[in-house]
Parts: structure tokens; sequence; C-alpha cells
């Protein structure tokens, strides 16, 4: 038969105290003398006691566990986001536990309330679908706080009060169009996939760059789903246009598989045929030759961010919800070059 694990009675008998104590100690109960305090410890590292997290969440208790749900892990871009959480979490004595939502609303829903009956204490949440009835419903269910990353729900009912850390995708976007603009690139061509806020946020950079000189909007921007298809397709229904573009930005490291797989079958070459532009710094954008210029964020930071603000959210609860914005940086490279006279004609 199975061996038991050790309980509250077991510690105390170790320890040859009463279950009350050991209580008092392992919830950190703050009228404990630091000779009991060691005295259970003591006995919990000796008969090797590990505390039924779930049954404490039934009764009410903290259970030390956070839930992150994660629209796609296997962009590179979110495990970073997840790692840098984890660390923060594990710092501040969580556990984190994530699940995968396959950027399927449904299932981010089922995922949402999965957690609930987890009983965490607190949710980060990068979601798939920002405005998803069945998410939102799932979500105002949810009594632990929450925390978005780069998301804002669009919440009608406004019942939802989740903090959040967002990226400045506008101001990046803006930076890297300006900068092809003052190469004398005019004919644009924009990639982007989803139609959650950083997708939002990156055309509008677009757009405020040509606004700001006074230029026609002679961009094209092709939307859809964040994937390497969609990156390929957009990519050939761009440069099969009339009047091509000269310079291509792609909004996220999926497309950008895509695009550069379309570019090869072509033939062109990145920054002699035609400029481009990346969102987002991977192995991709340095290894490639030539190295890719780049919309740049610390993704890492932006979990530990996230993380701390659900901390502190868990900790504190009378405190309302906080927002920060983390900037984004334009970094040119050699895949960026001036538009050459033909190609501009």
């Amino acid at each position: 038969m199975p061996q038991m694990r050790p309980g509250l009675k077991d510690v105390a008998e170790r320890a040859g105290v009463g279950v009350s104590s050991v209580s008092r100690v392992l919830s950190g109960h703050p009228d404990v003398s630091v000779k009991m305090r060691d005295r259970v410890m003591a006995a919990v590292d000796e008969i090797g006691y590990r505390p039924d997290i779930f049954a404490r969440g039934l009764r009410g208790g903290p259970t030390m566990s956070v839930g992150m749900v994660i629209g796609d892990i296997s962009n590179p871009l979110l495990s970073e986001i997840s790692l840098g959480a984890e660390g923060e979490l594990r710092r501040a004595g969580y556990s984190l536990l994530f699940v995968n939502s396959m950027n399927d609303p449904e299932l981010e829903a089922q995922n949402i309330l999965l957690f609930q009956d987890r009983h965490v204490d607190g949710l980060l949440l990068s979601l798939s679908a920002e405005d998803d009835a069945g998410v939102l419903a799932a979500l105002e269910s949810i009594e632990a706080p929450l925390v978005l990353i780069d998301r804002e729900l669009d919440d009608p009912s406004g019942l939802l009060t989740p903090s959040a850390v967002l990226c400045d995708h506008r101001g990046g976007m803006r930076a890297a169009i300006s900068h092809l603009l003052d190469l004398g690139h005019r004919r644009i061509g924009c990639i982007l996939g989803g139609h959650a806020r950083f997708a939002r946020m990156r055309r509008r950079g677009v757009e405020e760059a040509y606004a700001e000189r006074g230029l026609p909007p002679t961009y094209s921007i092709v939307q859809g789903p964040l994937d390497a298809d969609h990156g390929q397709a957009a990519t050939s229904r761009l440069l099969d246009k009339r009047e091509r573009p000269t310079a291509l930005v792609v909004g996220g490291n999926q497309l950008l598989k895509g695009c550069l797989r379309e570019l090869r079958s072509r033939g062109l070459a990145v920054g002699a045929d035609l400029s481009l532009v990346s969102c987002d710094e991977t192995d991709l954008t340095e290894m490639h030759e030539p190295p890719i210029a780049v919309v740049r964020r610390d993704t890492h930071r932006l979990g530990r961010t996230a993380a701390g603000l659900l901390v502190r959210r868990i900790q504190e609860p009378e405190e309302g919800p906080v927002t920060t914005v983390h900037p984004t940086q334009f970094v040119p490279r050699p895949s960026v070059a001036p538009v050459r006279a033909a190609a501009s004609a």
C-alpha cells in the first residue's frame, strides 16, 4: 500500500506541540515565538510534510499559486514573458501554473474556469481574445485579482478591474516607419497579426508617422491571424501589387517566418531588393544575414512587472488597479537601406 502523506497531526507529534500551534506557524501567524517556529519547521523538514494546497484553497486560505493563461506557448515572446513572471513569483513564494489556449477563445474561457476550480490566488492573462463574451463571462466569475499582459479588455459591463502592464507599440512602430520615410521609402507594406491591442497600436503608429510628415497614406496594411501562414500570404499579396512596396514591416516574429519564406521563394534579397523591419527580438532577427531591424521590447521585464503587480494586488487587496507602460525601441540594422531610385519610381 502507498505510504500516507504526513499531516499536521504528524508534525505536531514530532514537534511535541499542539496541532493549533503547528497551524499558526504554517499560516504565518504573527503571534508565534521564534523558538516555536524553529521547533515546528524542524519537524516539518524531518518528516517531509507538504501542505495540501488544494484543501487550503477550499477553506478559503491562500494557495500560494498563480495561474497564467497564454494564447500560444510556442511563441518565443510568450515563453520569455512566462520566464520573467515565474522568476518574480518564485522569489515572492508563489508557484506559477500555466495553460495554453492555442488562440482558441472557447478553450481560453475553459482554462480560466479551471484556475477558478484550482483556487489560485491570482491570474496573469495574455489573452488571444479581448472581447470574447465567453472569456469575459469567465473572468467576471473570478474573485482573485487579475493582471493583463499587453492586453486591454473590451468589457461593456465595467465589472472587471484588472491591473495591466502594456507596451508602447505605437511609439516603436512610429519610430520604425519614420526611419524608413527618412530613407526615401513611401510605399511601405505592413503585415499585422491578430486584433489585440498590440496590433491596433502598431497600426496607429504607421498612420501617425505619415501624418506627422504631411504625406499621403501610400502604405498598405494587411491584417490576419498571428501565424507564419498569414505572414507568407500577406507578403505574397503585397509583392503582387502593381506598385509593390519598397519596404515591409512585419508585426511579430511568427509572421516574420512566413514573410522570409515568401521572399526566399521569389529570390528577393533583404536589404538589397527591399527593406525589412520586424517586431520583437528573436534569434532569427539577430542571426539572419543581414541582421533584421526590429522594434524591440524587454519581454523578460514585462513578465517580471506583471508578476510584481499581481503579488501586490494579492497582498494589498485594498489597493486599486495599476497600469504601467513599458517603452519600445527601434533598432536599425542592415536589413534596412535607402530606397533605390528604380524601386521608388
